[in-house]
C-alpha cells in the first residue's frame, strides 16, 4: 500500500477507514433493512468456523480504471469461501436493490468523489463476481497501469492466512470497506 502511495498520492492508505479485506458480496440495500441484514448474516456465520480456515494468497492483480487501475492480492476461492458466499447471496437477496446513486457510498470532504465504474460493479456483483466468477482477493490501493504492469511481471511469494472477523461495511470509492456498520461475532 505504501509503495502504491508513492506512485499515486491521491489514492486511498490501508489505514482506520480503509479496512484491508476479503469481500463476499457488495449490493446496495435499504438503510431500513439493515437490523435484518445484520441479523440474518450473523445467523449464518454462527453456523461457519472461518476463523479457522486457511487462505492462500497466490499473486496480484488489478482492475484498469483508465490510466490507473485498483490493485490487489488474489485469494484461490476454497469450497468454504464459495460455499459461505452462496448462503449470504441466497440469505440477503430479499433486501438487494437494484439502482442506487453515488449517495449511497461513504465519503468525506476530503474524499468527496466516488469513481464512476463503482456503481456497475457493485450493481453487478452478483453474478459478475460470484460463483464460478468469484475472485477473492484484498484490494491494496491504486496505482499507474505502467506501474501495476510492472508490479505483476515481478515473482509473488504466496502466503497463507485466516479471516480474523467479519462485518458489515458501507462502501467508499473503489469499493473500499469505509464505514463498519456492524461487527459481527466470529462463531465460539
Amino acid at each position: 500500500n505504501a509503495t502504491l502511495r508513492a506512485n499515486v498520492a491521491q489514492g486511498f492508505a490501508l489505514d482506520a477507514t480503509h479496512h484491508a479485506h476479503v469481500t463476499l458480496l457488495q449490493c446496495f440495500v435499504r438503510t431500513a433493512d439493515l437490523p435484518t441484514i445484520y441479523a440474518v448474516t450473523e445467523e449464518i456465520l454462527a453456523q461457519e468456523s472461518y476463523t479457522d480456515w486457511k487462505l492462500t494468497a497466490f499473486k496480484y492483480y488489478y482492475v484498469p480504471a483508465g490510466p490507473i487501475g485498483l490493485a490487489g492480492i488474489v485469494v484461490e476461492p476454497t469450497t468454504d469461501l464459495l460455499r459461505l458466499q452462496q448462503r449470504i447471496i441466497d440469505a440477503l437477496a430479499p433486501y438487494r436493490v437494484k439502482e442506487a446513486t453515488t449517495a449511497a457510498f461513504y465519503t468525506t470532504p476530503a474524499e468527496p468523489d466516488i469513481h464512476p465504474s463503482v456503481i456497475p460493479y457493485v450493481r453487478d456483483f452478483v453474478p459478475a463476481h460470484s460463483g464460478k466468477n468469484y475472485s477473492p482477493h484484498v484490494s491494496t490501493g491504486v496505482g499507474t497501469t505502467a506501474f501495476l504492469d510492472a508490479l505483476l511481471a515481478k515473482p509473488f511469494e504466496a502466503f497463507t492466512f485466516s479471516p480474523a472477523s467479519a462485518s458489515v461495511y458501507q462502501l467508499g470509492n473503489y469499493g473500499t470497506a469505509r464505514k463498519e456498520l456492524k461487527a459481527l461475532p466470529a462463531k465460539s
